[in-house]
């Protein structure tokens, strides 16, 4: 199986993924790697800034 597949066995949306952790993967340490599987990701979600 694919990771393209098993992204989509587990509901996410292949592109917005792999585009993920593509650009986390780098500074990524070694012994949290699982949390970029597919049943463990979450996309890291930017604070907006508060209206004044």
């Amino acid at each position: 199986m694919t990771i393209i597949e098993t992204a989509k066995m587990n509901g996410l949306d292949p592109q917005a993924y792999l585009a993920d952790i593509l650009t986390r993967i780098h500074d990524h340490k070694i012994n949290r790697l699982d949390e970029l599987l597919p049943w463990n990701w979450s996309p890291l979600t930017t604070a907006l800034p508060e209206a004044a």
